[in-house]
Order: C-alpha cells, then structure tokens, then sequence
C-alpha cells in the first residue's frame, strides 16, 4: 500500500491571496449615508447613557446661567453617588411644580421634526417637566430663611451665597406665601427622606422647593458641569467654596439613602459599541476576514 506523503499545509494561490487582500473601496454615495447613520446611532447612545446638552429656557438661575445657555449634563455621576450641596442639577418635576418655559414654541410640522431628532441626539430644549436648579437641602437637613443678615439657613448654619447677584435674591420684606415664591422668608422644612430642597439663583423669578416642595433625588436626570455655549460663556459649573466648606465641617445628612444603584450594563457596554462603530469605519464594506487554520 502506497504511502501518503503529509501535507505541508495548504497556500492559496497567488491570484486568490491577492483576492483576499484587496479591499473594494465603497463609493462615496453609499459611504456617507452610512456614516450618518453611524454618527446619529453614536450620538443617541452618547445621549441615552453618558452626557446630554440642556437648553436653558428661563432666567431662574440666573446670573449663573442665562436665557439660551447651552449645558452639558453628566447622566453617570449620579449612579456611582447621590447629589451633593451646590451641585446644579437638571431633574424632572413632580406634579406640584409649574411650567418654567417663557418661550413660544412653535408647532408647525418642521419645528417639531426638529425637535425629535434634536432630542434623540441631546440638543434640544428640556421638556415641560424638566428643570434645572441648585441643590440647598439633603434629606433630613433643616431648611430655612432666613436668619439675622438675610440668608438661608442649613441646619441652622446660615450660608453666604455670593452666586446670587445684587438685586436678584427676593423681597426680604414680603410675607412667606406656600403658593408663591415671591418672599425671601420661608418656614423651617426638614428634607423628607430620599428627597432634596432645591433654589434656583434668581430668587425673585425662581419658582422652586420653597412654594412647589422637595423633589425625589431619584428624579434627577444629571448634573450640569460646564456652560458649553454661547461660546462666550464658556466655564465649569462648580461648587461653590461656601458649599465645599459646609461640607467639611458639616457631615452629610443622616437621611441621605445610599448609593442608588450600580452603573448599568448597558454603560459598561457602550465602549464595546463605540470601539465596534470604528472598527466598521475603518473597514467599510464590512467585509467578513477570515483566517484560515493550517490544514
């Protein structure tokens, strides 16, 4: 019986490996549609998990922020740990707080297509029941307005605000309304559990938890932290030195509820998405290589 030689493993030919190196090049009307659709796909995904630009429809945290302001919004931060004082949050309203939009919106066919897409990719205005303002109160914090010189008070600690500029704070003068947020005077709230007391920095335009009450800390969407248009008016959105040094001589809250919840899956996931959109990039059409075993 005749011996079989062992193979020495199996090359393709010179035409066939030259096949398999070269790459088809896409043309470019089939090219871009395709990146489109892979820009939008990475901007909502960036917009659904990670960071979000806010509109500014009102003047309620002015001079801080002004009317047609642009703010990036951290979505992340509030997985890994709860809000902090000073901290400016955007957070969906309960059913006790009124509108603040001052801006006709038009309904025409355009404007609202323009809308959808520009709130699929995070660049629209906030919705009716979305709002932005600083936090005052943690749960089970005491607070207050206003003690001797005019301010606010945190578990009786009254709070030097510099943020809020000359002329802006409210009447001081004014008899407290439950229904309006008119007068600087309030009576003592002690935060309830798993909620927090919020002001915006315009006080005699603000509408906020001194009239409409605390919101839940579960309805916060994100932290703002930085202005990012007009560009003018580009800066971080820090908390303020009188917030930092409360903090470190006044330890959290007792009613603070622990850590939420863990970062999702789908944000550890997102990176693996992102890497795969550029691999498709860089390798259009999506050619399947295939490396062959030794025979």
């Amino acid at each position: 019986m005749r011996s079989v030689e062992p193979m020495e493993g199996y090359r393709p030919s010179e035409r066939r490996r030259r096949s398999m190196i070269r790459r088809k090049e896409m043309p470019l009307w089939q090219e871009l549609p395709l990146l489109l659709i892979v820009a939008f796909c990475l901007a909502v995904l960036i917009r659904t998990f990670l960071v979000q630009a806010f509109y500014i429809p009102s003047g309620s945290m002015q001079s801080t922020l002004e009317i047609k302001d642009r703010v990036l919004v951290n979505k992340v931060v509030y997985d890994m740990r709860d809000p902090v004082r000073g901290e400016i949050v955007v957070f969906r309203g309960t059913d006790n707080w009124a509108p603040e939009v001052t801006e006709e919106v038009s309904n025409s066919f355009v404007a609202k297509l323009g809308r959808t897409v520009g709130d699929l990719v995070g660049v629209s205005r906030p919705g009716e029941r979305d709002f932005i303002k600083r936090v005052i109160g943690l749960p089970g914090d005491k607070v207050a307005c206003c003690d001797a010189k005019g301010r606010i008070t945190v578990n009786g600690v009254g709070i030097d605000e510099s943020y809020i500029a000359d002329g802006f704070n409210s009447d001081l003068n004014q008899p407290p309304n439950p229904n309006q947020c008119t007068s600087r005077r309030f009576t003592e709230v002690t935060v309830p559990p798993g909620e927090m007391f919020v002001m915006g920095d315009h006080r005699e335009v603000s509408q906020d938890a001194r009239c409409q009450g605390p919101v839940p800390i579960d309805n916060v969407i994100g932290r703002a932290f930085v202005i990012v248009w007009p560009s003018s008016r580009f800066t971080s959105l820090s908390v303020p030195d009188v917030w930092k040094t409360y903090a470190e001589n006044h330890p959290t809250a007792a009613g603070l509820p622990e850590r939420r919840n863990s970062p999702s899956t789908e944000l550890f996931a997102l990176p693996f998405l992102l890497s795969g959109a550029l691999s498709a990039r860089s390798g259009l059409p999506f050619s399947i290589r295939r490396r062959r075993l030794p025979s």
